[in-house]
């Protein structure tokens, strides 16, 4: 009789114990497949929607806890209702894309290395002298500086060089006739990742007919997330920025100045040429 009571309680246990484990088992398959689909996304613009997501299912966990029951509500409905996500996803995949990007893009520090202020302004006077050469000799050139979203998908697109940013190669890169000219150059940090990269164009109805191929390209990449792209017209030789969907033309050497400085030095809050009293004229 103790032997069968044994058993039974012994029984318990391991139902008991295995439920546990199956629930910690199943825990740690998501885990590991959200790890995974984390990295394997982590240098694309998908990574940053995906942390939007996340942020999102955060949000409405939260909003249960505290007992806020209609933006609970709103955000079950959201992320429990597939298909009204899906609809509006496919009706509205830029506007959607773009805010779940700056959801997810609420970091503290920028994406790639970082680069020591003494480097960051010998690179920024070094760029501009290419830059304003390319301009004076009029070749073409498209610069894509990623920020907080990762380009890793549209690096991809093109030849990958991981080199040291400098004007020499920058001049090097866009040189006419040479195997990189077309396409761009993709810049993380203080080091051109790839050139000669293929840039989703613009499907703004609004924009400028007179504007060509180069400067379309930098209208639907800056829309698409949050990088900055600095654009030299091969018919002009103007100098422009592209930065969220957005592009200012004709920039002088002291704007041109204020935006690398923007982009490459520590501690600089990023300033738009438009946000400052300037020549140029936004499109």
């Amino acid at each position: 009789m103790d032997l069968i009571k044994i058993f039974q309680t012994a029984w318990g246990v391991f139902k008991q114990t295995s439920g546990l484990a199956s629930i910690i088992f199943d825990v740690l398959i998501i885990a590991v497949f959200l790890y995974k689909l984390l990295e394997w996304t982590r240098e694309s613009r998908a990574y940053q929607v995906m942390k939007g997501i996340g942020i999102l299912f955060l949000f409405s966990v939260l909003a249960r806890l505290l007992g806020l029951t209609t933006i609970s509500w709103v955000l079950d409905s959201i992320l429990s209702s597939g298909s009204i996500f899906l609809i509006l996803f496919i009706l509205f995949t830029p506007e959607l894309r773009r805010v779940l990007e700056r959801i997810g893009s609420r970091k503290l520090s920028k994406l790639g290395e970082s680069v020591d202020n003494a480097d960051a302004h010998r690179i920024v006077q070094d760029l501009k002298r290419s830059i304003l050469h390319l301009s004076s000799r009029r070749v073409g050139a498209l610069l894509v500086f990623e920020r907080r979203t990762g380009l890793g998908d549209i690096a991809s697109t093109g030849i990958a060089l991981n080199a040291a940013l400098s004007g020499a190669l920058i001049e090097n890169i866009f040189e006419p006739n040479t195997p990189l000219h077309d396409g761009a150059a993709v810049i993380r940090g203080a080091t051109v990742i790839a050139a000669s990269c293929i840039l989703p164009l613009s499907d703004d109805t609004k924009v400028s007919r007179e504007l060509g191929t180069r400067h379309r390209a930098a209208l639907g990449v800056s829309s698409a997330s949050d990088c900055v792209v600095i654009v030299v017209s091969e018919e002009t030789g103007a100098i422009s920025v592209a930065r969220e969907g957005k592009l200012i033309r004709y920039l002088d050497e002291k704007a041109l100045t204020n935006t690398l400085e923007g982009l490459l030095v520590q501690n600089n809050g990023f300033v738009f040429p438009w946000n400052r009293k300037r020549k140029g004229a936004e499109v």
